[in-house]
């Protein structure tokens, strides 16, 4: 699938438009990340409600990102929270986790997120084992060649009935889940995930082809 074909785009930013409303702080986010110098990939509007959506079904009380950015998606997740709960967002960058921290402040959810400096597999291992069974939703957003490290982590932290959700499943900048084996790293890693995932009797998974693919897996 070529991601720069017209239907795509079209139907990308109609699902925006339509399921992706966002208020005057998550629309200017991005604007002023970039101005600081921090790339443009966060996650679309709607895969953003979507985050918010999954975390009030499983009445999230922790949930833990691997990738902060700017906070954009950290924000959604944030306000998915039940009553006292608790995001953790983990991001190595300090020039991202501190623009993030302002924008949590900003947006009025600092109070229930965490942003801890480090690189994810060091941070989920250790979470996983102080944490173990604890979390209700883990998001994946972070580079994509380390995602196949970061799932046993993940699957630790879950509790029963927990979700994981991963983006860029089906590319990262382009549509590449079609190219050849052996031609991308990303792409390897993200199919080598999907196919561990889908194969595991502890999931119950599915992905869906929205904005750069996002999988959704629930554990038993």
């Amino acid at each position: 699938m070529d991601m720069t074909d017209d239907r795509w785009t079209h139907t990308c930013d109609y699902l925006d438009t339509v399921f992706g409303r966002q208020d005057e702080h998550l629309a200017g986010l991005m604007p002023r990340a970039i101005e600081a110098g921090i790339p443009d990939i966060a996650v679309s509007a709607s895969v953003g409600r979507m985050l918010l959506t999954l975390a009030r079904l499983v009445d999230a009380k922790l949930i833990v990102e691997v990738g902060t950015l700017a906070g954009y998606s950290g924000i959604w997740l944030a306000r998915g929270l039940c009553e006292g709960g608790k995001l953790v967002t983990v991001e190595p960058n300090e020039v991202h986790a501190g623009f993030a921290e302002t924008m949590f402040a900003e947006a009025g959810v600092a109070d229930r997120v965490e942003v801890v400096r480090g690189y994810g597999t060091p941070v989920l291992e250790k979470m996983a084992g102080e944490r173990a069974g604890e979390a209700d939703l883990v998001f994946l957003d972070a580079i994509k060649t380390e995602y196949p490290d970061y799932l046993p982590h993940a699957k630790a932290l879950l509790r029963p009935g927990g979700l994981l959700v991963a983006d860029n499943m089906l590319g990262s900048g382009s549509w590449w889940i079609d190219t050849p084996e052996g031609e991308d790293a990303s792409r390897d890693a993200a199919d080598r995930v999907n196919r561990l995932v889908a194969g595991d009797e502890d999931f119950e998974a599915f992905c869906v082809p929205l904005r750069e693919g996002v999988m959704v897996a629930r554990k038993r």
